[in-house]
């Protein structure tokens, strides 16, 4: 707990193994429960609920979420947990299972109080140098970037992968797979109050969760999905959604002062372009959100973000700055910020 509020914003890294026909066999998801526990421990939180199908685990965490693959790991944390202490336990547990690892990346918004944040999160200079002195030394094509917005919230990128491998294996193992991150502040403070429980209701975190989605209109936003949901007490609400190999997260800080709210979901550039933009239209809907960003990882040469502005302003926010860069070996990275059109 930040001195002044709650951190919402998430760090995010991903990770990539590779190993002798690893599709094969479980790969990373042989890590039993009290080897996951240890690595979350040095990153300072638990896990609070799971769920799982045959082609990846899911777990919501007391401060975010973690998905493993046979050969990825997924984990974003919010708070001041410390994210990046994750690396080295992991990249050890994968050499255990026969898997090298052969990428990396990690993704942060800027935060609501950065002078809370314990190392080697006080700043994104202090988290690359830490990556770099973890990362075994076959992630020798690297990059790091700051994605300006002419808010005050930024996009931190940092990349890190083995020449040898390709951009179908960076990108979420396959070329075709697009990554979507939203975050939201200012949340609308009507829509944010059904993100609080009431004193002793007598229910668990996993019931009073399904209450909260299903009353905020959560579960509608893929109904396809198998969701595992989680209500933090007195307030807050974590989210991971299943559906096929793919997922989506929500989370969810609604204190008023410092209220965020962020989504992330998987999609394919062979879905029906209007998929995804109905998706975030749903979440902005869900929120009121009085400042957004949206963050696409892509292999180069796709362009599905085209079209989000347009899907995004008629529902009272205005398009306020753009930024793309590329990454070696990993994608595009196309990061759009908005704000809500003053009355």
């Amino acid at each position: 707990m930040a001195v002044s509020g709650f951190e919402g914003f998430e760090k995010r890294l991903e990770l990539h193994f590779s190993g002798d026909d690893p599709a094969a066999g479980k790969g990373l998801r042989r890590l039993d429960f009290f080897s996951l526990e240890k690595v979350l421990h040095a990153v300072q939180c638990t896990v609070v609920s799971a769920v799982g199908n045959e082609y990846f685990d899911s777990y919501v965490l007391s401060e975010s979420s973690l998905f493993v693959y046979p050969t990825k790991v997924i984990i974003k944390t919010c708070g001041t947990t410390q994210l990046l202490k994750s690396v080295r336990p992991l990249v050890d547990y994968g050499l255990m299972l026969g898997l090298t690892l052969c990428g990396c990346r990690y993704t942060r918004g800027s935060f609501i109080f950065p002078s809370a944040q314990p190392y080697p999160h006080t700043s994104f200079k202090e988290e690359v140098v830490y990556l770099e002195e973890n990362l075994p030394n076959n992630l020798s094509c690297k990059k790091a970037s700051i994605m300006n917005s002419k808010s005050c919230y930024k996009w931190h990128v940092f990349t890190a992968c083995d020449e040898g491998r390709t951009v179908s294996t960076m990108v979420m193992h396959a070329g075709d797979l697009y990554t979507v991150e939203i975050c939201m502040t200012e949340l609308d403070r009507v829509l944010a109050k059904k993100f609080f429980r009431r004193f002793n209701d007598g229910k668990t975190g996993d019931s009073a969760g399904r209450e909260m989605t299903d009353v905020t209109g959560i579960r509608g936003i893929n109904e396809n999905a198998l969701i595992c949901d989680y209500a933090f007490d007195p307030c807050g609400y974590s989210m991971n959604g299943i559906d096929g190999n793919r997922y989506s997260t929500v989370h969810v800080t609604p204190e008023d002062g410092f209220s965020y709210a962020s989504f992330e979901c998987v999609g394919s550039i062979y879905d029906d372009k209007e998929d995804i933009l109905e998706v975030l239209k749903k979440v902005v809907k869900i929120f009121r959100p009085g400042a957004l960003s949206v963050s696409m990882t892509c292999a180069s040469g796709h362009q599905v973000w085209r079209g989000m502005s347009k899907a995004i302003e008629p529902l009272g926010l205005r398009l306020r700055s753009f930024a793309a860069d590329e990454f070696p070996n990993t994608g595009n990275v196309i990061f759009q910020s908005f704000i809500a059109r003053r009355k």
